[in-house]
């Protein structure tokens, strides 16, 4: 299976003077403008896709769109891919007109412990990461040799690489994503040797378009 992971477009939510905390906010006109990119872009570069997968927050809908369009294939959208701590302990979104707030420290910190600690029922990295990894299961299960796509955010591809490397809890290495950016996995069927192959990280030619990264 290969599996590109893409991070959405710029979303107000990534602004430097953004203040009005988590919420679930669309793409930027800067935003709308990568997307537009990547969509240009990315059936040169990837002439088939099987499964077109992205979260079901707006950021991620809005950037997975065009690429729907421009592939003319259905959007399988999946709150799995939801970023760190917009969902529950059991895997189920928050709504998206309530979602809870962020605490004061960084979720590799503590990995055990609740992100959005004045909600209960908030989920930890530790539970960010099962969902993760239930969701690439569930990937090879249904696409063992196919091509597929998921519009994802920049806390999903961070956990990304600790499942497919194998990472424990506490995390030395901070993997960062640009908007828009592409990575690939590779899983392949090996009886003697490691199965997942990073072919690429952040890749952004698409943006070189509109002078931007």
């Amino acid at each position: 299976m290969h599996l590109y992971m893409i991070r959405h477009g710029q979303s107000y939510v990534n602004l430097k003077d953004w203040d009005n905390g988590n919420s679930d906010e669309g793409l930027t006109d800067l935003g709308q403008r990568q997307a537009a990119a990547l969509a240009a872009w990315l059936p040169g570069e990837i002439t088939h896709i099987d499964a077109l997968y992205a979260s079901t927050m707006k950021r991620a809908q809005e950037t997975a769109v065009p690429l729907a369009d421009a592939y003319n294939i259905p959007i399988h959208y999946d709150d799995r891919l939801r970023e760190i701590g917009n969902n529950q302990l059991d895997h189920t979104p928050w709504p998206s007109n309530d979602l809870p707030e962020y605490g004061e420290y960084w979720g590799s910190e503590r990995p055990f412990t609740s992100i959005t600690p004045a909600r209960p029922k908030g989920e930890s990295l530790m539970h960010f990461r099962v969902r993760l990894g239930q969701f690439i299961e569930d990937l090879l299960e249904k696409h063992r040799d196919q091509t597929i796509v998921a519009v994802c955010h920049g806390g999903v591809i961070e956990l990304t690489f600790d499942h497919v490397f194998n990472i424990g809890p506490w995390r030395r290495c901070e993997v960062l994503t640009q908007n828009t950016a592409i990575t690939h996995f590779h899983y392949i069927e090996h009886p003697s040797r490691e199965m997942w192959r990073l072919l690429t990280h952040n890749r952004v030619e698409h943006l070189i378009s509109i002078n931007i990264k």
